[in-house]
């Protein structure tokens, strides 16, 4: 088939917060990039570069679609989501430039082409067939941002739009940006204030796993920064859904005391109770949701390392949020009025 290139113009990036744009390509970053070394170390550990949740969205009638990328060295999947549905994953082997997803519906469609949730990606082109329509739809969506560790960058994940937060994205019509930093949610101001200044009608935060293991807030300091990130995301979304949960299941961490003399289960209580303190004062649309009941002891079997969900605890992840979350949020789409 011959094919046609098409504009790497910004709004085909969905999920990304800013764009790098060099001769080569457009490499999407989950940090303002302009801003990259207020954000150390490295950008957040490395983690910003990784494409966790970001995909190229567009709407055309063609049958195949090639995704040109710089070649990285090692192995990354790639996903096409058409119509909310995955269609295809395929992997490109390290080396690599191109991925090519054919047989897709010929009639009109909304395609998403899911990047690597766990490597940096550099786009340099994208192609659809020679007679192919191409338009870059609207968001029209409510915009959910979430924010955790590696449990919400989920490397693990069948591939890039099996995350449980884009299974959630999906299954709630919602229009996602994932701030899953693996080893590297430490609730730290400038995050707060990104998200902050990010357009959104939901937001969730997954605190506390990465303060258990890297020791980095104990009891006198956790539950304050808990409460002054809440309010520095509240300067601008005062009255937007806001959920956060605490640390899923993770049997050698519930009980043991950390170097500072945290355990799962205290951090559990602190997270509780800096949420009540503010909707002590009034915050009626800010809630607390134990990850307990998003991922208990009931599916140990699927943490083949006792910390990290496997594929299938990411779907059971999805779903258990889905049900417990969403039912308590009254989510009210934005995008008409932005």
């Amino acid at each position: 088939m011959k094919m046609k290139k098409v504009p790497l113009v910004d709004e085909l990036f969905q999920g990304a917060v800013s764009l790098e744009k060099t001769e080569e390509g457009v490499k999407p970053w989950r940090i303002p990039y302009a801003d990259y070394e207020l954000f150390p170390p490295n950008g957040i550990g490395g983690k910003a570069e990784q494409a966790a949740g970001v995909r190229l969205c567009f709407a055309s009638d063609t049958a195949e679609v090639e995704l040109h990328l710089l070649p990285s060295d090692a192995n990354r999947q790639f996903d096409c989501v058409v119509d909310g549905q995955l269609m295809g994953t395929e992997t490109l082997a390290a080396g690599e430039k191109t991925v090519v997803f054919r047989g897709l519906p010929p009639e009109d469609k909304t395609i998403e082409l899911y990047l690597s949730q766990s490597h940096a990606v550099t786009v340099t082109g994208l192609y659809i067939g020679e007679g192919a329509t191409f338009e870059i739809p609207p968001v029209d969506r409510p915009r959910w941002i979430t924010y955790g560790s590696s449990i919400t960058q989920c490397a693990a994940a069948a591939s890039p739009a099996q995350t449980w937060p884009a299974l959630v994205a999906r299954g709630q019509r919602l229009h996602l940006t994932c701030l899953g930093y693996s080893g590297n949610c430490s609730i730290e101001p400038m995050v707060a204030r990104m998200i902050r200044d990010l357009p959104a009608d939901f937001i969730s935060l997954c605190l506390g796993i990465n303060i258990y293991g890297q020791n980095s807030y104990n009891m006198r300091t956790f539950r304050p920064a808990v409460i002054g990130f809440i309010e520095i995301v509240r300067e601008k979304h005062g009255d937007i859904p806001l959920v956060v949960m605490s640390p899923i299941y993770c049997q050698p961490r519930e009980v043991t005391e950390n170097k500072v003399g945290l355990t799962l289960v205290q951090i559990r209580e602190e997270i509780a109770a800096a949420v009540q303190s503010l909707q002590n004062r009034g915050d009626r649309n800010l809630h607390y949701i134990s990850g307990l009941d998003i991922f208990g002891p009931e599916y140990a079997h699927h943490l083949p390392d006792q910390l990290h969900p496997d594929a299938d605890g990411y779907r059971i992840m999805a779903e258990n949020f889905q049900k417990r979350v969403m039912p308590i949020v009254q989510i009210q789409n934005r995008a008409g009025a932005r």
